[in-house]
């Protein structure tokens, strides 16, 4: 019976940790989801065309993550395509229910077609000289591969090239556009330029039970890449959004990040 209650209990607790990615529940498209994702696609183009830069780092609400003191999930690169000059997103995201990932290439209705907790976002505009390297990058997807792994993980260690996710993926290739001292290569270059140039995680307090819980009954949930000193008082540190906002803020380069309202719900 004290197993059976454990069960129990992990089961319960484990939903509230879905926050990196993309949802993975089976819910059907509604109307009024497609015209929220919509609705929010032209409001962050307009944004978007107006900032200047064609290459922003764009972070989404996909789940309520205010039980962490965090507001954002994922974030991905936007950046313009020519010769029509629209904008596109690259991001990682998960095969659902797997610890397997890969690079998508979407337009910006995609990127909020997705089951959000709330249809907000944050634009993060690099500064000229930051933007020329990013945007280089994305007009060449063999280098975003350099630091792209398959293995996902959703809570992946920031210095470990085990896994990786969403977040993590956008952290790395910052990484190789703010070097100006070397050319960064791989995960391992771009971790050490992170570790050097003062990058902290964000730290979240799972407890022992939800802990063990990912493991058992979650495949793209793994624990294996944390350090044990770390890992065995229940302090996982991973990337998020709200991390790679404060890195870059601290940095005093010239980094713009803007918060963009999304659309509200209609009331019936």
């Amino acid at each position: 019976m004290k197993a059976k209650r454990l069960l129990l209990l992990i089961a319960l607790i484990w939903p509230a940790l879905s926050w990196a990615g993309q949802s993975c529940e089976e819910k059907p498209l509604t109307p009024e989801t497609f015209r929220l994702a919509m609705q929010t696609a032209q409001t962050v183009q307009q944004r978007l065309d107006q900032l200047g830069s064609d290459v922003v780092v764009l972070g989404r609400m996909g789940q309520d993550l205010s039980k962490y003191n965090l507001r954002y999930t994922h974030a991905g690169i936007v950046y313009r395509i020519e010769p029509d000059r629209r904008w596109r997103v690259a991001h990682l995201l998960n095969d659902c229910g797997t610890d397997h990932s890969e690079l998508w290439y979407e337009g910006l209705g995609n990127f909020f077609l997705d089951d959000m907790f709330r249809f907000d976002s944050v634009a993060l505009v690099p500064p000229p000289d930051v933007a020329a390297r990013l945007r280089a990058r994305m007009e060449q997807p063999p280098r975003l591969r350099e630091m792209f792994t398959s293995r996902y993980n959703l809570l992946a260690y920031p210095f470990s090239t085990r896994y990786e996710n969403s977040n993590v993926w956008v952290l790395e290739q910052l990484a190789a556009a703010e070097s100006h001292e070397t050319t960064i290569r791989s995960r391992e270059q771009a971790q050490m330029w992170l570790k050097l140039n003062g990058y902290q995680p964000t730290e979240i307090k799972l407890g022992p039970l939800t802990r063990l819980g990912g493991r058992m009954f979650k495949a793209n949930v793994a624990f294996d890449d944390h350090p044990n000193e770390l890992r065995f008082a229940d302090r996982i540190q991973t990337v998020s959004v709200d991390s790679i906002i404060h890195f870059l803020d601290s940095r005093e380069e010239g980094w713009k990040i803007e918060e963009i309202a999304g659309p509200a719900p209609r009331r019936y």
